[in-house]
């Protein structure tokens, strides 16, 4: 090619140019240009994982790059994605023994706490990792892969108009007999559902026996027949209630425990399910937790003079261990949850440890136990010290790696609220030691311990004046003339007392009872009691002796002041005291 070629064709090049068509080379140019900004891009990705590797080592904690990691749809089910996109974590890794949480800043007191959560959620262990923004990006893109699921809701839903029908008809049983007797399953469920709600029942028993099917309901701590159904529903009975409670329909032949939760126009009662095989079927038990046993107040449980304000002093220490005792079913769980009540402030952390968990709290971190797991009392109290807690709540110290847990942390700056399992607030210390437990280490820890037993009180709709022989009224004032002195409790005159009963009308259901209230004992330690203790002279009458010179009231006593009071019966006390 000649200089007159090379001039012919920048001629051409430069009239290309005139036309707008763009020169190879510039072409070239701009794809240069685009690789180097994806290089330097990449560069800066690299750079910024550098820099989330030096901070994890900087804090502790271990760094991860999830731009590759094969996240699944169960760990990003453990955290919503607002949740993940407000506190810069997500979940990364999830089965049932190990959960993992990566976060941009993962020494955040928000994020531990969203890994305490999922732990107690799951029962499973966890771990915290150091992510960069580009692994952060990745997962929470992720999000948009979840499958849209619509919920499934198996629980019992009573309208407006059902709770109407049923509390017509349980104004006597023939009534409710009658309404049950031809209806289908599902409205069966319902009708006993909200029969057991409109009479405050705290537990509904279908038992299969030889004759039929008997319908009872616990009514103020005393079960009463409500119904008789036809053996032939029993089948299809059980089985919905089985669907209800996620239970297994064809398992017949061993124990189950459910939960499920009755939907009103109120609101949602939570009801646990337990099924036994019995000679001539299953038995069937559901207990109503209602929700507003949660707001009883500490001034509410019926204590009253000396003992109320000495439990107060002792319940508002910053340390220590209140114990309360008593059977099945005397009130021990709601007198704790009183006193949680009452010290649930901002200021406060409480957590609990139950078996199960019967009421949600507000503010109070509730942790439940699952021996399938290995969670359990003791091990589950290890875990909930290590969140710095102000309070704690354990369920039941039923054993001695518990009770050794629960009392040193009593002595290390936590209050400690607990029920364990005797018949009197005395038999509580000879109970402890039985466990094993060292006496240098009881003696100080222990706060106070309440004895209870719970009595109806008396329809104030249908309360009438009754007599009372005079044999019992000597035993009364036997009873209440050995109160001492110290207790503050005033001599009471029996010959000038009125005494009254319920006659039964349609409030009480014809019972003449309604409701409930706690007769109570409180032994608070004291100088002489501990030195008993730490010299292993213990009994339980000897406890007894002690804590009644320094002022205590027995449950009895505290009965029959309440008798005194026009609150409860002379038969209610001596039915759950002697």
């Amino acid at each position: 090619m000649n200089i007159n070629d090379d001039l012919l064709k920048a001629q051409d090049n430069a009239q290309d140019n005139k036309e707008g068509v763009v020169p190879k080379l510039h072409i070239a140019t701009k794809n240069t240009q685009a690789n180097f900004q994806k290089k330097m891009a990449e560069v800066a990705l690299k750079d910024k994982e550098k820099q989330a590797k030096v901070f994890a080592q900087s804090i502790g904690v271990p760094h991860i790059d999830l731009s590759k990691f094969p996240v699944s749809q169960n760990a990003l089910r453990q955290l919503a994605e607002k949740e993940a996109r407000n506190l810069n974590a997500v979940c990364f890794f999830a089965n049932q023994e190990e959960v993992r949480i990566g976060a941009l800043d993962p020494s955040k007191e928000e994020v531990k706490e969203l890994l305490y959560q999922i732990e107690e959620r799951s029962h499973a262990k966890g771990g915290l990792y150091t992510i960069s923004q580009k692994s952060l990006d990745y997962v929470l893109n992720l999000y948009k892969t979840l499958p849209i699921v619509a919920p499934i809701s198996k629980d019992v839903a009573i309208k407006a108009k059902d709770l109407e029908t049923v509390q017509e008809a349980v104004k006597d049983f023939a009534s409710f007999q009658e309404l049950i007797s031809n209806v289908s399953t599902t409205t069966l469920v319902a009708y006993i559902m909200g029969a057991g709600l409109k009479l405050g029942a705290s537990d509904i028993h279908i038992e299969a026996e030889k004759e039929g099917i008997a319908l009872r309901f616990r009514l103020d701590g005393i079960l009463h027949d409500a119904a008789t159904l036809d053996s032939k529903k029993f089948g299809a009975l059980v089985g919905r209630l089985k669907l209800l409670g996620s239970l297994k329909i064809n398992i017949t032949d061993n124990p189950q425990d459910g939960r499920f939760a009755v939907k009103i126009p109120d609101g949602e009662i939570d009801i646990r399910l337990s099924t036994i095989p019995t000679i001539y079927g299953e038995s069937v038990v559901m207990r109503i937790l209602k929700s507003t046993a949660t707001s009883l107040s500490f001034e509410g449980l019926g204590l009253r003079g000396a003992a109320f304000e000495k439990l107060k002093q002792e319940v508002e220490r910053p340390n220590g261990m209140i114990v309360t005792t008593g059977p099945t079913g005397s009130g021990k769980t709601t007198t704790l949850y009183a006193i949680l009540n009452k010290l649930n402030t901002e200021e406060t952390k409480i957590i609990t440890l139950e078996d199960p968990v019967e009421y949600k709290l507000a503010g109070v971190n509730q942790s439940q136990i699952d021996r399938s797991k290995e969670y359990t009392f003791a091990g589950g109290l290890r875990s909930i010290l290590r969140q710095d807690p102000d309070i704690v709540m354990v369920g039941e110290l039923r054993d001695f790696e518990t009770a050794d847990v629960a009392i040193n942390a009593a002595l290390t700056g936590h209050l400690v609220v607990s029920t364990i399992h005797t018949n009197s607030a005395a038999g509580a210390i000879p109970r402890f030691l039985a466990m094993g437990v060292k006496p240098f280490l009881l003696a100080p820890s222990l706060n106070a311990i309440i004895g209870q037993r719970l009595v109806r009180r008396i329809c104030e709709s249908c309360k009438a004046e009754t007599e009372v022989d005079d044999q019992t009224k000597q035993k009364i004032t036997d009873i209440l003339s050995k109160i001492p002195e110290s207790s503050g409790e005033k001599v009471v005159d029996i010959s000038s007392v009125t005494f009254y009963k319920g006659k039964g009308c349609e409030v009480c259901n014809n019972i003449g009872y309604k409701g409930r209230l706690g007769i109570y004992e409180i032994l608070i330690m004291s100088k002489e009691i501990e030195s008993r203790i730490l010299g292993g002279q213990v009994s339980e009458y000897d406890m007894q002796d002690i804590a009644i010179s320094q002022g205590m009231v027995t449950m009895v006593q505290d009965g029959l002041l309440k008798v005194v009071d026009g609150i409860t019966t002379v038969e209610e006390v001596f039915r759950v005291s002697e």
